[in-house]
């Protein structure tokens, strides 16, 4: 079966690239992040993997020069980017990065990579500058995808200070880290991410402007009902409850949740139409999300849509 995976995340060249970007990673994950070529469709071939959409991986972003050098990063970026589909068309698509602290270079770059590369949209990742994308200054950007018909991959990103520190903090470095990143400070950024922007009236502004989160919903399936119930009442200025807007609006990945519990919930609270495979390579491996594809019990047609067709619906691939 053809399968398609979404949040797949490579490394620009270092000359490319601000020294902070990537700073820290374990050796082999850098390797695996800058190959664009044989071994990282090798790792595709094993597990059946047909086509990665790539987006860049931000991770360590930030510091006193990060702003002033970012446009100049994203056009770098997004070029080698553009190489790596050109040479493998049928086998990779790819995500804009966007220098969102500079919103209008950020739609004009959205623009340029969509209409001259193909590219299937961007990603955003976590806050910029402290601010979420309801803030109005990123309406541009917003309004572009909406325009050109591209979703925004809206994916974590490192804590604020204030929050890290208020939060994340009175455990041993590693401990905090971790708390702060992938078991559990991502995802319930994202989800008030995406929860604010619903309530902010970007969807009824922009109606088919669609978001994508990954990691099986970023705890939104499991809150939904509750969310909905309790905020739906205040938003007396939305013309829909926020259910309505989060099943019309955003599709979810299953990248790096690779468990039956939060699969099933999230089937049974959003439309099999609006869930798409991702593995989150390489801090994901291919095989192990292979491995929960092809064990999900699901009728053939809802597992060529998780696989396949709903990337090819959103993305047009």
């Amino acid at each position: 079966m053809r399968t398609i995976a979404l949040e797949e995340h490579f490394l620009a060249a270092e000359e490319l690239r601000p020294p902070t970007l990537g700073a820290g990673m374990p050796a082999e994950v850098t390797e695996s992040l800058h190959d664009l070529g044989a071994t990282r469709l090798a790792a595709m071939d094993e597990a059946g993997i047909d086509v990665q959409v790539l987006s860049h991986n931000v991770l360590g972003a930030g510091g006193a020069d990060w702003n002033s050098a970012w446009p100049r990063f994203a056009t770098a970026a997004n070029d080698q980017l553009a190489e790596a589909v050109g040479a493998h068309p049928d086998r990779f698509a790819g995500f804009a990065t966007l220098p969102m602290s500079s919103p209008e270079l950020a739609a004009a770059e959205l623009d340029r990579t969509v209409t001259s590369f193909g590219f299937k949209g961007a990603m955003i990742n976590g806050v910029t500058d402290g601010r979420f994308l309801d803030d109005p200054v990123f309406l541009p950007v917003l309004r572009k995808a909406a325009d050109l018909g591209v979703p925004i991959y809206l994916h974590p990103g490192l804590p604020p200070e204030p929050v890290r520190a208020a939060y994340y903090t009175g455990f041993d470095e590693r401990t905090n880290f971790a708390l702060s990143t992938a078991a559990w400070g991502w995802h319930s950024e994202v989800g008030l991410h995406s929860l604010r922007l619903i309530m902010s009236g970007i969807f009824d502004q922009l109606p088919s402007l669609q978001i994508i989160i990954g990691h099986m919903g970023e705890m939104i399936p499991f809150m939904l009902a509750r969310s909905t119930e309790v905020l739906t009442p205040a938003a007396g200025h939305l013309e829909l409850g926020v259910a309505d807007y989060f099943h019309r609006n955003f599709h979810i990945t299953t990248s790096g949740f690779f468990t039956s519990p939060p699969f099933l919930t999230a089937l049974h609270t959003v439309s099999v139409d609006r869930i798409l495979f991702s593995v989150d390579y390489p801090y994901s491996t291919n095989t192990r999300g292979r491995a929960f594809l092809d064990g999900l019990t699901l009728s053939p047609d809802q597992q060529a849509k998780i696989s396949y067709r709903n990337a090819e619906a959103l993305l047009g691939l």
